[in-house]
């Protein structure tokens, strides 16, 4: 993805009825964090194709005999603030082919594309085992491209090991404003280890974890001409030949689902929604389900 453009390519992967879904999903966080400090009700319109049907005022439907929502008037712009690992394993292949930091920038893209469409400020805090980025929050265009051209230059193959522990106590201690907190990460991640800083994070904010896929090592290659595939996160190298025994990858395949139901009982403990992204195209739709799926928790 050219690194000038970000904003401007998310905006022609992402077609209109999609975009004004995640804008009216984004509005149901602003209600949810800010609960408490009050939204002045604004006014009744008609439905149109596109918006959340949890505004629906249905009450004012039935009256009118067609569908009418509730609009509200903001008193406060919302904070989204990207903390994103950095560690070399986002280097790695993501399960759709790309490379995971491809699809971590994305993400992060998306999130600063729909924000700004709404006025709302993004902030960054990237890490790994050795080094912390934070940017503080902004809704430009230009300060949002250089936010994600300065995350986008972190991810190397070369870059130190994960470490998810330092930006999520670097958000926690700069930000004090409850904001909406989007971890991007990978699929073997949170893990224990990071289970208290999330707790504490919660309490504060309200979170939520996009994950990339990993390749399979397994699957990624085949036949005669087949490499072998090395780990970015260890020493490990894996020869073709035992890329194709089945006994091998259904071993394979069991370690991940039980990683993967690892991570989502950790989230569940404490009430955090995630998702897990293959690749760009399939972010999108997932993203739009996660803000879906957290604001029906809410109510």
């Amino acid at each position: 993805m050219d690194s000038t453009s970000r904003l401007a390519q998310v905006r022609a992967r992402l077609d209109l009825p999609l975009a004004r879904r995640a804008s009216g999903l984004l509005e149901g966080r602003h209600r949810s964090i800010l609960k408490g400090h009050g939204q002045d009700f604004d006014d009744l319109s008609l439905y149109t194709p596109g918006d959340d049907v949890g505004d629906i005022d249905w009450k004012s439907s039935a009256r009118a005999g067609i569908p009418v929502i509730r609009r509200f008037a903001r008193q406060s712009n919302l904070n989204l603030v990207i903390v994103a690992d950095t560690g070399r394993n986002m280097a790695a292949l993501a399960a759709g082919g790309e490379e995971k930091s491809e699809v971590a920038v994305f993400m992060a893209s998306l999130v600063a594309y729909l924000a700004r469409d709404r006025g709302d400020r993004v902030a960054l805090v990237a890490g790994d085992a050795e080094r912390l980025v934070q940017r503080p929050p902004r809704s430009s265009t230009q300060e949002l491209e250089l936010m994600l051209h300065v995350l986008a230059g972190a991810y190397d193959v070369d870059a130190p090991p994960s470490d998810l522990n330092r930006p999520l106590e670097r958000a926690m201690n700069a930000f004090q404003r409850r904001s909406l907190m989007l971890v991007i990460t990978d699929e073997a991640r949170p893990e224990p280890g990071h289970e208290q800083l999330l707790r504490q994070l919660r309490v504060r904010h309200e979170v939520m974890v996009l994950a990339v896929a990993d390749a399979s090592a397994l699957t990624l290659t085949g036949g005669a001409t087949s490499k072998p595939v090395r780990d970015v996160d260890a020493d490990l190298q894996l020869p073709p030949f035992l890329q194709r025994r089945r006994a091998l990858q259904a071993s394979g395949e069991q370690v991940v689902r039980a990683r993967r139901d690892m991570v989502a009982e950790l989230l569940r403990r404490q009430q955090i929604h995630g998702m897990t992204a293959t690749g760009s195209d399939h972010a999108v739709v997932q993203l739009i389900d996660l803000l879906g799926r957290q604001k029906r928790a809410d109510r």
